[in-house]
């Protein structure tokens, strides 16, 4: 390395940053603080409603000080999404059943997300994830372990298990609020095109759709898609 080239640095994310800065004052906040006031912000007014000044505010506090704490505001949403992570319930003893294990599982994971729905609009990061958050994938894995399974596969199928719990939490959602005009036009749309003909297969699903049982709620639709396609990954997986 030629003499005064720069390293390059790794980003510092909040769980590898000290609880507070070097210098200033004496910390007076912890961080699940103001994690809990973040929190309550968005319950209220959304994720847009969370800034660092809002924080601060609520604290009694000024912006900048906020900054002996974070680095930034990506940082109070780490420390959000694992404060609500932290709200499943991970003592619920395993029966040995991965699959079953793993839509009881899911379902506490959508009710955390139905319950703080600006958790859906926190922009989208693989490894976003924190103590509480570690704290989940062990369990999951360790609900996923009588399967026998090799570690890769272990963690693609937690993974499905959280997309699919947020898509589903998302639909919930938007369910509960209604349809917008512009999404009635479109179901309208596809209802009209599939009774035009040329599309039977789509007019046979649609058909059998709306013969349903009106009485089943989403919960139980939830638990049965996810128990499908958990088992089924988990038996094609272990006869691999």
């Amino acid at each position: 390395m030629r003499a005064g080239a720069r390293v390059a640095q790794e980003p510092v994310i909040v769980w590898t940053r000290p609880g507070r800065g070097t210098r200033g004052p004496a910390a007076v906040h912890t961080r699940a603080e103001l994690a809990e006031v973040a929190v309550r912000l968005a319950d209220r007014g959304g994720l847009a409603a969370v800034s660092m000044r809002q924080v601060g505010a609520e604290l009694g506090t000024g912006q900048a000080s906020l900054y002996r704490y974070l680095g930034s505001r990506d940082d109070l949403l780490d420390l959000m999404t694992d404060a609500v992570a932290g709200e499943i319930d991970l003592n619920v003893p395993l029966t040995g059943d991965p699959a079953e294990d793993l839509v009881a599982l899911a379902v506490r994971a959508k009710d955390a997300r139905l319950r703080h729905p600006w958790l859906l609009d926190v922009p989208p990061e693989p490894l976003r994830i924190g103590p509480n958050g570690m704290d989940f994938l062990e369990y999951a894995l360790r609900a996923l372990a009588p399967a026998g399974l090799p570690g890769r596969t272990s963690m693609e199928i937690v993974a499905l298990l959280n997309a699919l719990t947020e898509q589903f939490s998302r639909a919930e959602l938007q369910t509960d609020r209604g349809l917008t005009s512009r999404q009635g036009a479109q179901a309208a749309y596809i209802g009209e095109t599939a009774a035009r003909g040329g599309h039977p297969h789509v007019a046979a699903a649609l058909a059998q759709q709306s013969e349903a049982d009106p009485a089943e709620d989403g919960q139980p639709r939830f638990e049965r898609i996810m128990r499908r396609a958990l088992t089924g990954l988990i038996t094609q997986a272990a006869d691999s």
